[in-house]
């Protein structure tokens, strides 16, 4: 007799399945304090507020002259040279009909409203008073080269606020307020596992040893770069043998001190892939399967307190996945508010005539025409297509492609980040 397998429930849309994902994905309510200089990538737990402006008082965005732009008469007036203020220093009231000798970043003396550049000025030999003097030889607008105190940030203002993921870029900006140390989000504690009897380690057996039907475990190794590049402290348990007794202790160990844990492989329906009722037993199972290629199989449940995550074994699958899955819900996890990539639309310089019932993601490359290439082979197993590429094509169900034809294009750039 026939077994007739059960009928599967129908495939998850993407945006459902994210909505309900980071439904799930509560902000860790625990966070720490750290030096400012190692902060990058961390999500700020709470709003920075400055306590000073910046720039404090006005200051020179040029070397050159201080002066009052109703001091100059003439096409090419001249100015008697009565103080030098450099940077860090301060400057005494100018007198009238003078300039003073002015650096980048030194404060505008009271009285002057404009700076002329070093370039635009002739410098006059000193006389009898031992002063030197120059002539302009271009005339300054009121306010040219004068940074205005408050103008980068006021006093009071937030900077930065609460759940911003910090660059370089907002460390410096932190750093020009007076911070040295910063309130974060805890790092999210993740377990991460492959299944599969096929998987060996690279380094363990050589190319020329490998038994037929075995791969080396890509995965593991761009799964734990994802996990870091997105501040998670990551504990690795291997590869865990296609058993259920296996499985189910991977799992219980996992469970324990961890907020998520993430496998590879095994959650397909296939007889060997166990993580699936592995999962039902020790917790539960939310969501199953989902309308995309690649990457169709994946889970999301409980186990214990812990979130689980199933990613499917081909690597182009389990790359793709986590990019559009995992990566918004590990950033909500640390309260993150920005979780959704940047999309560009771009004109296609290829053909996609096979439309797919799935919502499909091309790896695709930018090239000088300012379009997009696509990459030959875009089988879930081919891990040179996301090297190849700089980006994704969402392409809708259903949907053909030709050359012109303007698509969403999600760069790595804003994924990888």
């Amino acid at each position: 007799m026939t077994l007739l397998r059960p009928p599967q429930p129908p495939l998850r849309p993407l945006d459902e399945a994210l909505a309900e994902l980071l439904g799930h994905a509560q902000a860790l309510a625990d966070h720490e304090e750290v030096s400012t200089f190692d902060a990058d990538g961390r999500v700020l737990a709470q709003d920075l507020v400055s306590a000073l402006q910046v720039p404090p008082q006005d200051n020179s965005s040029m070397d050159g002259y201080a002066l009052r732009c109703a001091d100059l008469t003439g096409p090419n007036p001249v100015l008697t040279v009565s103080q030098r203020i450099a940077a860090g220093a301060s400057g005494a009231p100018l007198t009238a009909g003078t300039a003073a000798r002015i650096f980048t970043g030194a404060p505008v003396p009271e009285g002057a409203d404009a700076i002329v550049m070093q370039e635009d000025c002739e410098l006059l030999p000193a006389e009898g008073d031992g002063l030197s003097a120059i002539r302009l030889r271009k005339l300054p607008l009121p306010g040219q080269w004068i940074r205005r105190a408050g103008e980068d940030v006021t006093r009071g203002a937030v900077v930065l606020a609460r759940g911003a993921r910090l660059t370089p870029a907002s460390l410096g900006l932190a750093a020009s307020i007076g911070l040295d140390r910063l309130q974060v989000a805890r790092r999210p504690r993740v377990a991460l596992f492959s299944t599969g009897d096929e998987l060996v380690m690279p380094g363990e057996v050589a190319p020329e040893q490998m038994k037929p039907g075995s791969i080396y475990n890509s995965n593991r190794f761009f799964l734990r770069a994802l996990l870091h590049r997105l501040g998670c402290d990551v504990s690795d348990l291997g590869i865990v043998p296609d058993r259920r007794d296996a499985t189910l202790a991977a799992l219980q160990l996992a469970a324990q001190e961890h907020d998520l844990i993430l496998t590879s492989g095994g959650v397909s329906v296939g007889e060997e892939d166990h993580i699936k009722p592995a999962v039902q037993t020790l917790g539960r199972l939310d969501l199953w399967q989902i309308a995309i290629k690649p990457g169709k199989p994946f889970a999301y449940g409980r186990v214990q307190d812990a979130h689980f995550i199933g990613l499917p074994g081909n690597p182009v699958s389990s790359f793709v996945t986590f990019l559009l899955l995992v990566r918004p819900f590990l950033l909500k996890l640390q309260g993150a508010l920005d979780l959704a990539p940047e999309i560009i639309a771009l004109p296609a310089h290829f053909t996609w005539p096979r439309a797919d019932k799935r919502r499909e993601f091309l790896r695709v490359r930018r090239n000088a025409a300012g379009g997009l290439d696509l990459f030959e082979n875009q089988s879930s197993g081919v891990l040179t297509s996301a090297v190849w590429g700089d980006g994704l094509v969402d392409n809708p169900p259903g949907q053909t492609i030709a050359p012109g034809d303007l698509v969403r294009f999600v760069p790595f750039s804003e994924l990888l980040a």
